[in-house]
């Protein structure tokens, strides 16, 4: 009994929050305060960039860092301003690329995307927390206590993410801004002191630049060789994906409406475009001051300044007081990285899989969502023990697969948009070979990031067509509309029985439905002085799951004949009984005919499943089963034959 009980509170709570869910929506809030959001993962990648672009470029990295500034601004960003403007709901790339495959092409397309976007997103979460429990387990006043312990300490930081994320998006948004302005006023004080001890000794400098020249000889070969080795620094790129991704977050104009958002997309702009100013200066001066005030063999593993150069320079120039400081704020910051990825998630997964029958309808409400990735963040960090190089190579394959795909995206849109030129196309051509370039080689060199993402994108697929399955036989209609001919051919009917059969329409003369109503009216014992309607569904798209039906109705000779289009025609004949039924004010509902069907039952399974018909008359039944618990209520079925 307590079991039954505790089962019904979950189930109602559950269904209380998808009621919630559906008549609110997430508060805005001002874009710089969403940039706060974003920013957590963006800006704390200064916690191990730096210290990543020195063992990957050694004394090249400052110039490899500007490859991957001049990348950040001149294409990352053009592009997602772009897919702001295109998709200002926070679809992202995704909507854009779903838009260019219609029918199954289309709905595998974008699952294998999110795919990528839950790969980015969750390891976001599980990365960032890792590298904060490194850094705990780091500090010598807790390292005897905390050494060994880090997938505890990771396990318990992600489950205070997902605290905060329950109590609701205001929280989160007020702790991103104090953690943004604390780690990034902390990461100013350290830059220019570093900036003040290379002016008061010139020396450090013309050290590195004789090391420049003596392993590279000239300007020339230091930009290719730096153009080979920016990939590496991918990581610096990730934050554009979930700027765009929450922007349902961002406030726009007063009275704005959904449909013209000009306010939000504007301030979008704003926050993509100060993020990048804000990161692109901190990369450049913090590669400059850690490579060229730090010896080479501190970066190594197991080195002081491993994964923590500007961790280094604060304790070696500001003291271990300030040292302390500015690593508990890198803790913090990292820790609420996963932040934005959470109300990423939370925004995407939403507008895709229960809108494609791939997912329980409850996945809408956010509460729930927030315990499922919680859940998964939970198992990849237990899989992988918390080590943070062994993800680092599938969160930076997500990031890039995600940015190549937007910035494909914004190719074909400017191609096909009305303002279309030679000039802009190219530009973003050129833009969107950069960013393949780099996904390939980074693939190369970590193909374990590749083999992650298979992970979730097989997951996410094999999940989502079995949810797909499960909700097959729901009703699946949003609204149904009735023209004023459907409307009337309903009302002269509804004094009596309306009786529909379920026709497919071959020729569509008057002789097919004379035949058509001599063998109903045979095989049921209809009346002859009972009218009868035809019923006639035209699949449009059978990959989507709910659809608005809109029915028309039409005469042929003296037949009198209702169309409609639907994404499965069982379900939208359920429906249109239903709401005939409804819109019935006696205690007569409506009944439909069928014909058997002729042929192997697995086979019009099959094809109900992947094409929307097949064994209507039976599934048409088993819907209206499922809609309508009450079967004194039910409108009729009938198969003759």
């Amino acid at each position: 009994m307590s079991i039954v009980k505790k089962r019904t509170r979950i189930g109602r709570w559950l269904l209380n929050e998808h009621r919630s869910q559906d008549s609110t929506h997430h508060p805005t809030h001002p874009w710089w305060q969403v940039m706060c959001l974003t920013g957590v993962d963006y800006f704390s990648t200064l916690g191990y960039q730096p210290g990543i672009a020195a063992l990957a470029a050694g004394s090249l990295s400052p110039i490899a860092t500007l490859i991957l500034v001049l990348l950040t601004l001149f294409g990352a960003l053009p592009i997602y301003r772009r897919v702001a403007t295109i998709s200002p709901h926070g679809e992202g790339s995704i909507s854009m690329l779903a838009q260019l495959l219609s029918w199954w092409q289309g709905k595998l397309f974008v699952l294998c995307l999110l795919g990528f976007v839950a790969t980015d997103f969750i390891i976001t979460i599980t990365l960032s927390a890792a590298d904060a429990s490194a850094h705990i387990t780091e500090n010598p006043l807790v390292h005897q206590w905390a050494a060994g312990n880090e997938v505890i300490i990771t396990l318990l930081l992600i489950a205070l993410l997902g605290g905060v994320f329950l109590r609701g998006f205001q929280e989160a948004v007020g702790l991103a801004v104090v953690l943004v302005v604390v780690y990034l006023s902390l990461n100013l004080i350290v830059i220019i002191v570093g900036i003040g001890h290379i002016i008061q000794n010139p020396a450090v400098l013309t050290n590195w630049q004789r090391e420049l020249f003596t392993s590279h000889g000239n300007p020339v070969m230091m930009l290719a060789a730096s153009a080979l080795l920016f990939p590496k620094l991918a990581l610096g790129l990730s934050g554009f994906e979930t700027g765009v991704a929450v922007m349902p977050l961002v406030a726009g104009d007063p009275g704005e409406t959904e449909d013209n958002p000009v306010g939000r997309i504007r301030n979008t702009y704003k926050l993509l475009t100060v993020a990048a100013l804000i990161m692109s200066f901190f990369l450049l001066t913090s590669s400059l001051i850690t490579t060229v005030l730090i010896p080479a063999a501190e970066f190594k593993a197991g080195g002081p300044a491993n994964g923590r150069a500007l961790a280094y320079l604060s304790h070696k120039f500001l003291g271990d007081g300030f040292g302390t400081v500015y690593d508990l704020s890198t803790i913090a910051i990292l820790w609420f990285a996963g932040s934005s990825a959470m109300a990423g998630l939370l925004n995407i997964v939403p507008r895709y899989l229960p809108r494609y029958g791939m997912a329980p309808d409850w996945a809408r409400a956010t509460r729930p969502l927030v315990l499922v990735f919680t859940a998964i963040a939970f198992i990849v960090t237990i899989i992988f023990n918390a080590n943070v190089e062994a993800q680092g190579g599938a969160y930076a394959t997500g990031v890039l697969v995600l940015m190549s795909s937007a910035a494909f995206a914004v190719t074909l849109s400017v191609r096909k948009g009305s303002n279309a030129s030679i000039s802009r196309t190219s530009m973003f051509s050129v833009i969107t070979l950069l960013f393949i370039y780099t996904t390939i080689v980074n693939i190369v060199e970590r193909p374990d990031g590749l083999k992650i993402a298979s992970l979730f994108i097989g997951s996410i697929v094999i999940v989502s067509l079995v949810s797909r399955v499960m909700r097959s036989t729901e009703l699946r209609v949003d609204n149904i509309e009735l023209d004023e001919v459907a409307r009337n051919f309903i009302a002269q009917d509804t004094k009596d029985t309306v009786r529909l059969i379920a026709h497919r329409k071959q020729v569509g003369d008057e002789k097919e439905y004379y035949e058509k109503e001599r063998e109903v009216r045979d095989d049921n014992h209809i009346p002859e002085t009972d009218s009868v309607l035809f019923l006639e569904i035209q699949i449009s798209d059978a990959s989507e799951f709910v659809q608005k039906v809109e029915v028309q109705g039409a005469r042929v000779g003296s037949y009198r004949i209702l169309r409609a289009k639907g994404s499965a025609v069982p379900n939208t004949i359920a429906a249109i009984l239903l709401d005939i039924r409804n819109r019935n004010e006696t205690d007569r509902y409506p009944h439909a005919y069928f014909g058997w069907a002729e042929g192997n039952p697995i086979k019009y399974l099959l094809r109900f499943l992947l094409f929307g018909e097949g064994d209507t008359a039976v599934v048409t039944r088993e819907v209206l089963r499922r809609a309508e618990p009450d079967p004194s209520r039910r409108p009729g079925i009938h198969v003759g034959g």
